[in-house]
């Protein structure tokens, strides 16, 4: 018989396994911002980009600037291809969640 807590379990540490991926993806990805472009890793946050007071709007800009694929005309052929993996796992995780929220609501019901 299918059990529905452990699907739900099994999901939800999936989730939060690729969310540590995702994050640790975007660290990568500020580095090298960093050393390939100045300007744009100012503009999306730079350093304070993962602390409490870091800005949530220049955290919204880079969000964007991979959801958009703005990368595409990049310089660096290691951010577009930095860009383009935390983009498949930006959805990815996004799906996993959504699955664990369902998975939720089942075994609520």
């Amino acid at each position: 018989m299918f059990n529905t807590m452990a699907f739900f379990w099994a999901i939800g540490l999936i989730c939060i396994v690729n969310m540590l991926r995702y994050f640790s993806s975007l660290r990568v990805l500020l580095s090298l911002l960093r050393q390939s472009d100045p300007m744009l890793y100012q503009s999306v946050g730079g350093n304070g980009f993962f602390t409490a007071s870091g800005q949530f709007s220049k955290q919204i800009r880079l969000v964007r600037y991979i959801n958009s694929q703005s990368y595409i005309n990049h310089h660096d052929p290691d951010v577009v291809s930095q860009c383009e993996r935390l983009r498949r796992q930006f959805i990815l995780t996004g799906i996993l969640c959504g699955v664990v929220v369902l998975s939720l609501i089942v075994n609520v019901i």
